[in-house]
This record gives C-alpha cells, sequence and structure tokens, in this order.
C-alpha cells in the first residue's frame, strides 16, 4: 500500500468502527439496565431497542451510496454522522425504553456504511482493495471486543446515559477526521447501472455470503439479549464485572483466531477454516440451549463465540471484495452492508420476541437454527478465494 491508500483505508476503517461502536456499546449492558426503565420488562421492546438502528440503517443504505455517488464521498458521511450524533444524544436523554428506540432509529438514520465502502474502494488500487476491505472488517471485530470489555466499566462510572452521550461525542470527532485527515478520493467511475446492480445481487456464490453476514450478525444481536442476563443470573457476575470476563475471552480468542486464518490463506484451505467457524459458532449455541451454569462454563462458551465470530467477520467483506467482479465490488459492499443492517434488525427484534413468549433457551434454539441453515448454504459455495503465498 503507498502512504495515501494506507492513510485513506486507516482513517475510512476508523470511521467505519465508530458506527458500530454506537451499536455494541449497549449489547453487554442493556437488557439488564432496560429492566429500571419503563416498558423494560418487555423482551420483545428491549430487542427492537437494540435492533431497530439495523433496521434504518438498511432502509438508507443504498440511498446514502447512491447520494455519495451524485454529492461527493465526504459531505453524505458528514451528513450522516451528524444524524447519529443527534440520535446518540437523543437516546442519552431518554428515561424510557421508548425513547432509546427512537434515539437508536436516528442512529441508525445516518447510515453511511455503503458510502464509507465505496470510499475505500475509490482510494485504493484494485491489487490493495482487498487489503483495505479487511482492515474494514478487522475493525468491525475489533470494535466488538473494545465493546465488551469497556461497557460494563463504562456503565458502572457515567451510566448508560453517558455511553450514548459518549458515542455522540466520538461521532462529531469522527467528522474532523472525515474533513482533515481522510485524504480526498480520485475521481470516482460512474455508478454502477441498475442492471449492474441486480446482476451482482443474483451471484450464487455472492448471495451465500450475504446470508452469511446476515445470519452472523442476527446471531449476534439474539444472543445478547439474553447473555448478560444469564451472566447476572446463571454465573453471579455483577454487571459492572463483565468486562473483565469479556476482556479475558476476548484476548484469548483473538490470539486462537490468527493461526487458522493464516493457515487457510496459506495452504488454499480456507473453505475448512470458514465451515469449521460456522460449525463453532452452532456447537457454542447448542451448549448454550443446554442451559449451563457456573462462571467457567459460560466463559469457555463465550470464548468460542468470539474465537468463531471474529474469524467470520474478518473473512466475510474480504471474500465478497475478492469474488465480486472488478467492476462492481462497490455495489458487492453495498448489498453486504444492508444485509448486515437487516441481519442486526432482525437479530435484535426477534430475539427479544422469541425471549418474551418462550424464554432464553429459545433465543439459543433459534440461533442454531440459523447456523444450521447457514452451514448447509455456505457448503455449497463453489468459488473461493485463491491462497495467497508467504512471502520467501
Amino acid at each position: 500500500m503507498t502512504a495515501h491508500e494506507l492513510r485513506a483505508s486507516a482513517s475510512l476503517a476508523s470511521i467505519f468502527a465508530l458506527r458500530m461502536l454506537g451499536l455494541f456499546l449497549i449489547l453487554p449492558v442493556f437488557a439488564v439496565h432496560a429492566r429500571g426503565l419503563p416498558g423494560g420488562a418487555d423482551a420483545a421492546m428491549v430487542g427492537l431497542a437494540m435492533g431497530i438502528y439495523g433496521l434504518t440503517q438498511a432502509l438508507l443504505q443504498l440511498p446514502f451510496g447512491a447520494a455519495s455517488d451524485r454529492f461527493g464521498r465526504k459531505p453524505v458521511i458528514v451528513a450522516g454522522l451528524v444524524l447519529f450524533a443527534a440520535g446518540s444524544f437523543l437516546a442519552a436523554g431518554a428515561d424510557t425504553v421508548l425513547g432509546v428506540i427512537a434515539g437508536r432509529a436516528l442512529q441508525g438514520a445516518g447510515a453511511i456504511s455503503a458510502a464509507v465502502t465505496a470510499f475505500v474502494a475509490d482510494s485504493t488500487r484494485d491489487s490493495q482493495r482487498t487489503k483495505a476491505m479487511a482492515m474494514v472488517g478487522g475493525s468491525i471485530g475489533l470494535t466488538f471486543a473494545v465493546s465488551l470489555v469497556a461497557a460494563p466499566a463504562l456503565y458502572a462510572v457515567i451510566g448508560m446515559g453517558g455511553i450514548f452521550a459518549l458515542t455522540g461525542v466520538l461521532a462529531l470527532g469522527a467528522i474532523l477526521v472525515t474533513m482533515f485527515v481522510v485524504p480526498p478520493a480520485p475521481p470516482s467511475e460512474l455508478p454502477e447501472r441498475p442492471a449492474r446492480l441486480r446482476e451482482v445481487a443474483m451471484e450464487p456464490d455472492l448471495m451465500r455470503l450475504n446470508v452469511g453476514i446476515f445470519v452472523l450478525h442476527a446471531v449476534q444481536m439474539a444472543m445478547f439479549v439474553v447473555v448478560p442476563r444469564w451472566l447476572v443470573e446463571r454465573a453471579g457476575l455483577p454487571l459492572g464485572e463483565h468486562w473483565k470476563l469479556y476482556l479475558l475471552v476476548v484476548v484469548l480468542s483473538f490470539v486462537v483466531m490468527v493461526p487458522p486464518m493464516l493457515w487457510g490463506e496459506r495452504q488454499g484451505r480456507l473453505r475448512a477454516v470458514f465451515l469449521a467457524a460456522v460449525a463453532l459458532l452452532l456447537s457454542v449455541q447448542l451448549f448454550f440451549f443446554a442451559q449451563p451454569s457456573g462462571l467457567i462454563p459460560l466463559a469457555v462458551l463465550m470464548f468460542g463465540f468470539f474465537a468463531g465470530f471474529n474469524i467470520l467477520e474478518a473473512t466475510l467483506p474480504s471474500m465478497v471484495s475478492r469474488l465480486a467482479p472488478a467492476d462492481a465490488k462497490g455495489a458487492a459492499m453495498g448489498i453486504y452492508n444492508t444485509t448486515q443492517s437487516i441481519g442486526l434488525f432482525v437479530g435484535g427484534a426477534l430475539g427479544g420476541w422469541v425471549m418474551q413468549r418462550w424464554g432464553g433457551v429459545a433465543v439459543f434454539a433459534m440461533c442454531a437454527a440459523l447456523l444450521v441453515v447457514w452451514l448447509g448454504v455456505a457448503a455449497g459455495q463453489r468459488r473461493w478465494p485463491a491462497p495467497r503465498l508467504a512471502k520467501g
């Protein structure tokens, strides 16, 4: 990568990560916090508050991407960050679950993911684009890990309102990064024709990857409707102490994920690593379904989840960018980001509804069913990226 490409990719990945930070920071704490709010006894409402962000983001993802083609990437990204900050401050002042839902919906309305990934594509050569997209994908996994560790500690100090306000302040900081740190991109090519968009959307192997990101984030959101409560009730771990568990298992999962990823890339065994990671997530859900109790069993399961999640979160966007047609990578990433957002909404809303009707065990059964479907879909993948040779 040239210095220009590295600067553009790193700064844009940090902006993308901030978007996900606004989502992830509430996951480890909100299900427990909501019990003290009007409407917080309704798990369906709690799940909607966690997932509504994904719905508004999904609805506006492609319009924001199209606007960035017409008006430029930076103005659209700044406008989206303004909406995100406004939603954060609205949620910070909310004293009911319904108020949090309104704030989260406004956060998601600043749907800049497609514009950011298109900006990455504009700023990098074809030969370096996969690395740049992998930086964006890796930033999501890293943000998730940081959020899980930081959120319980932040909650103990500044509360839920403070966490929302903090994400608003960070969004304002990201506006400055967009304006003064992200380098200008070269003129972009004309946007893909609508027919080209449909062609990319219906390509079988890309469809399989989009199913994957949908399931991955639906399972993630649904799990965290239940997991924080179970850590309190089944492991006896106070909410303010959850960060210690997350720190341990997240660090270990990052250490464990690297060797199989490198092996899969270099030896042409990415398919085996990918399917094994999906199978690992499925196994975790099945063990959760058995209703384990105690700190150690729950910690082991969380470690397994993070190891599989991090591998897949880093691999999926890289695969999309490598398998998409060279002249339609932006369209492919826009569809991918939209599908991811829909998964976030469905996981939160459906997980909360299932929890309300049948309890936490049923949520893990639902997650297991989704992962069985994904495993079958992924097994039919015909094209896999060529191995990357190790440099001598």
